[in-house]
């Protein structure tokens, strides 16, 4: 298997995920060659981060503050087709002062790995835009989740 940047231990870090949501391939998420679009992937991602965060209590309109995606990186490990079935997880990576990295990872129906993603999400005053530091009990409770 070829080296993720973000990855140390492979058989550990997919062992670490706990939450994850089903996404069945769409014919509208395929290419020409009948392949998962490279860009789609990222609209599943979107989708588990939402969950996730929501499932955690860190996703409202009402909050003083907002999350915003400053970085998004994908390895494609296998091919993955129209009406596939995928589980797609989610996970805490890191926690900076004002972000958080999620780790994502996209499984088939035989349980095989077949995508792979990291994304840094910045905390952002909804008033100032500028980086906003995570309180105690927010850093905490993403630190539950690590």
């Amino acid at each position: 298997m070829a080296t993720i940047s973000y990855v140390d231990d492979f058989s550990s870090w997919v062992q670490s995920f706990s939450f994850s949501i089903p996404i069945k391939v769409r014919f509208s998420d395929t290419d020409a060659y009948g392949h998962l679009n490279n860009t789609k992937v990222f609209v599943y991602f979107e989708e588990a981060r939402i969950e996730f965060l929501k499932k955690i209590n860190l996703f409202s309109f009402n909050m003083p503050t907002m999350l915003v995606v400053r970085d998004m990186q994908c390895d494609y490990l296998q091919e993955v087709f129209f009406d596939d079935q995928l589980t797609v997880y989610c996970k805490v990576g890191d926690i900076g002062r004002t972000s958080v990295d999620l780790h994502y990872m996209a499984k088939n129906e035989k349980g095989e790995v077949v995508l792979t993603a990291r994304g840094r999400l910045v905390q952002l005053s909804k008033e100032t835009k500028r980086p906003f530091s995570w309180p105690k009990s927010i850093k905490n409770q993403l630190s539950s989740f690590l």
